[in-house]
């Protein structure tokens, strides 16, 4: 039982951690490194990611600054960051690329709440079907019917536990995405 209990909170530990990357996608109007992360740029033939290929800087609030070690790069960059649709136009002067970030209006604001807001319940539903996944495995196990019941109580509250996680994280993105 203590088995199932520990893949139980890993799956769901990993649950939540993929909801936090999912919500570093969306902008809150400042300047994120992590935006571009998901930026792959063609590079001599391969898809290299964008961390590898240049530094990212932030010198404002709204403002990153692309830095390729390889100059030669810059045109490939620019292009990946054009095709990636991360709603940002990329300003090439030769050595760097630049990013100015657009202040967020009220409907965008409220759209990237939706985003977030989808984000999160996606997660509650892995959690659910973690639950059910674990709750199969005790049901199959060799255990008493007492160790059966404490097993799926315990399930019950880590489930508990991780959906407050979810709804508080939730409200961090949201109160981040809604301050001006």
């Amino acid at each position: 039982m203590d088995e199932i209990l520990m893949n139980v909170e890993l799956e769901m530990n990993e649950a939540i951690e993929n909801m936090e990357k999912r919500f570093l996608n969306i902008r809150a109007g400042r300047a994120n490194p992590q935006m571009l992360d998901g930026v792959m740029v063609n590079y001599y033939g391969a898809l290299t990611p964008l961390k590898q290929l240049a530094t990212i800087s932030i010198p404002e609030a709204r403002q990153l600054c692309i830095k390729p070690y390889d100059k030669s790069s810059i045109s490939a960059i620019e292009k990946a960051i054009y095709e990636s649709n991360i709603g940002l136009t990329p300003n090439n002067n030769g050595e760097m690329i630049i990013l100015n970030i657009p202040a967020l209006t009220e409907d965008t604001r409220k759209e990237y709440v939706k985003q977030a807001k989808e984000y999160s319940e996606d997660c509650k539903i892995v959690l659910r079907n973690i639950r059910q996944d674990a709750n199969n495995n005790i049901k199959k196990s060799e255990a008493t019917e007492d160790e059966k019941r404490n097993a799926e109580e315990d399930v019950q509250d880590l489930i508990n536990k991780y959906n407050k996680t979810v709804d508080e994280k939730f409200k961090i993105k949201e109160t981040e995405l809604m301050s001006i």
